[in-house]
């Protein structure tokens, strides 16, 4: 076998520890992306098994059985059923909860009647004595009929012996738990006779639900003796989830011992207190402002270290490289336009930090659970709170989870009204603003000011999103309504090993999702900002050098003014200018106008964006331009026709509040497109809350300046 490769396939309910297990088996070998024809997030990796075997696992989604209600449920069953699929696993390891065995094991005796070989993995081994509870793992592997891994990916225990059972998996049984056609032995003898060659819970499965199965589908199946209504299939249905849990109950009396005065109840104190109607909300905010206090506080220092740091970086290209175009491009255009992303990867990081603390502590299900009961409200289904919690991260995966709600009304507005929720995207343009015009102090001795605007940020973001949903569901007249529920995972210690995974790869995604586009657009706004028609571009060094007044001016004051002409008279400085007018009640220059529409690819681009500008109008001939940083070039930059700072408080709010409503961001109504199967309701989205966006800031500029 030396050289070959295993398909794993990664099985479970939802809170069970799968990614944990994942992250064990795969480390930083993983990659995400979709399903072939479909944005239901992908998740696999690669795990180094012995004697130089190599496996592929694939994550797939959380399902709590078969019976599929989403489309990422269907996802599972569609992979196990089709052979023909590329990704069909050679084995299929179903993990479950050692203090849930009985609701997972629904799960597992499914995929074994699917006669796949299956490993059955307990997680959460390290809380069994906590909770009073001994298995008998003999046992449970003669009646389950398969091998199992006693884990704890805490502990990182029993991993090395689910690797040697995956090596292994050709000598796993296949023969299913129980009798599934027992539910009715003479509808499925007909079942089998009618289709002889086929599997017979596969045929039951494609019967009973809207999925595919190789050759065969339901149209194949339909007219045939075989057919039933659907009352009837779901009294069979019911019949067969009773007939499972029966025989899980038989296994699990013998198998699993519960000693409950061994246990200790902290789970049920805790959240009585971290759900409860009034302390829920306030120890929730508490929680949001430590978050959002450090990460102004913690990355102060390693923020301003990379800024400085590139700010170098320009000058020692601009010192040490041939002078000519290409130097200019590398240390005005690429250097900074990068820089500007990279200086936030402390804030991205400790925001990611936070979020994969709440989630692996299993306090954001509480916070999922406590928000239901305002999204009610405004006419969200209670699911609704996971894709407005997720889009802090990024509003495109966000949009993708909202495919869990069935409701296709309460679906349709929950992704309408997700881009409102501050991203990480916005961060870079929210810190480096408020910065600008929110000074440093501290209120009450103990909250910083600057985190304190942030998350009331963040808090707009997600009350504005919460508002359009409640307009949306009048103007959609909502009429049905789905149930929510929540389950509450114990409560456990973050493993720091997937904590460090989540920051890395969403702070690596983000990074690199992101850096693409900006050296793009660095090479791009370079280029139109170092070029330009006609003699004023051409001949600005004699034009300004004609001036009396400018004569006078020191050399180094010559050369900016030299270089500010240029700029002025350059293809992005013409283009600027063209929608300076409609910009210019809101408080911005054509400069700020230049960022604004290069953004609408990305909006973190905003900052790259300005910093290639004003890198291109400094002089180049000034030995100390390259060490200014972009915090710094843009506190300097002053209006020329009022000598007013450009980034003063009016037009710093402005732009805060721009940047809260508007959507700049082609990838989400990319993904709204995809989902919605519509032009329609992205362009909805764009020019609402773009236009929202033009009036908010129009009034706070006017009102503040």
């Amino acid at each position: 076998m030396a050289g070959t490769t295993i398909k794993i396939a990664l099985i479970g309910n939802p809170n069970v520890g799968k990614t944990s297990v994942f992250n064990q088996l795969t480390g930083l070998n993983q990659q995400v992306g979709n399903y072939p024809g479909i944005t239901v997030e992908r998740k696999s990796g690669v795990c180094k098994l012995p004697d130089n075997i190599r496996g592929e696992v694939i994550d797939l989604p959380g399902t709590y059985s078969l019976n599929a209600s989403s489309m990422d449920e269907s996802v599972v069953i569609e992979l196990l059923m089709n052979k023909n699929d590329k990704d069909y696993p050679d084995v299929a390891v179903v993990v479950s909860d050692v203090e849930n065995l009985k609701r997972n094991l629904l799960l597992f005796t499914q995929i074994k009647d699917l006669e796949i070989p299956t490993i059955l993995v307990i997680n959460m081994a390290d809380r069994m004595d906590k909770k009073g509870i001994s298995l008998d793992i003999p046992y449970l592997e003669n009646h389950l009929k398969t091998r199992i891994a006693l884990v704890s990916t805490r502990k990182g225990t029993g991993i090395d012996h689910l690797k040697d059972l995956l090596l292994n998996y050709k000598g796993l049984s296949t023969e299913p738990c129980l009798n599934a056609s027992s539910i009715d032995p003479e509808y499925f003898d007909r079942l089998r006779k009618q289709f002889p060659n086929q599997l017979l819970y596969k045929l039951w499965l494609v019967i009973t639900q809207d999925v595919n199965f190789g050759r065969l589908d339901r149209k194949e199946i339909q007219g045939t003796s075989v057919t039933k209504s659907k009352s009837d299939l779901k009294r069979m249905q019911q019949q067969e989830t009773i007939k499972r849990y029966q025989f899980i109950n038989s296994v699990l009396k013998v198998g699993q011992t519960i000693d409950a005065g061994k246990a200790n109840d902290l789970r049920a104190r805790l959240d009585r207190v971290l759900t409860h109607k009034v302390f829920g909300y306030v120890i929730f905010v508490a929680v949001l402002m430590l978050i959002f206090q450090s990460i102004f506080s913690w990355s102060e220092v390693p923020m301003d270290l990379i800024d400085e740091g590139f700010a170098w970086l320009g000058d020692f290209a601009s010192a040490n490289l041939p002078s000519g175009k290409l130097t200019e491009l590398i240390s005005k255009g690429i250097i900074p336009g990068i820089g500007g992303v990279v200086i936030f990867i402390p804030q991205i990081a400790f925001l990611f930090f936070f979020i994969s603390l709440l989630e692996e502590s299993g306090y954001m299900s509480r916070v999922v659970f406590l928000m239901d009961k305002i999204m009610k409200r405004f006419g969200l289904n209670g699911k609704s709170v996971v894709p407005l919690i997720s889009g802090t991260a990024c509003a495109i995966p966000a949009i993708m989870s909202a495919r869990n709600i069935e409701n296709a009304r309460e679906r349709l507005i929950t992704m309408l009204v997700t881009p409102f929720v501050t991203c990480s995207a916005r961060l870079p343009v929210y810190t480096i603003l408020i910065s600008l015009i929110i000074p440093e102090k501290n209120i009450l001795g103990i909250f910083n000011l600057q985190g304190l605007v942030l998350m009331g940020l963040y808090l707009l973001g997600f009350v504005a999103a919460v508002l359009a949903a409640w307009i949306l569901n009048k103007i959609l007249d909502l009429k049905h309504k789905s149930f929510f529920v929540a389950e509450m995972p114990n409560y456990k210690l973050p493993l720091a090993k997937n904590v460090a995974i989540t920051v890395v790869e969403k702070t690596k995604a983000f990074v690199f999702g992101a850096g693409k586009i900006i050296m793009a657009l660095s090479v791009v706004i370079w280029f139109l900002g170092s070029h330009g028609p006609g003699n004023d571009f051409k001949n600005a060094a004699e034009i300004v050098n004609q001036n009396p007044q400018l004569q006078l001016l020191p050399q180094k004051q010559l050369d900016d003014a030299v270089n500010a002409y240029r700029l002025e008279h350059s293809y992005i400085g013409i283009a600027g200018k063209a929608i300076e007018p409609a910009i210019r009640p809101l408080g911005y220059d054509w400069k700020i106008g230049v960022a604004i529409v290069s953004s609408f690819a990305a909006r973190e681009v905003f900052v790259g964006t300005l910093a290639t500008i004003y890198n291109i109008g400094s002089s180049s001939d000034d030995e100390n331009a390259g060490e200014v940083t972009i915090r710094q070039r843009m506190q300097q930059e002053v209006n020329p026709a009022t000598g007013e700072k450009v980034f003063n408080f009016a037009t710093g709010v402005s732009l805060l509040l721009f940047y809260a409503f508007a959507m700049q961001c082609i990838s989400t109504l990319a993904i709204t497109k995809k989902e919605t199967n519509s032009w329609k309701w992205p362009l909805i989205q764009l020019v609402s809350m773009s236009s929202m966006a033009y009036i908010v800031s129009l009034l706070a500029y006017q009102f503040l300046k």
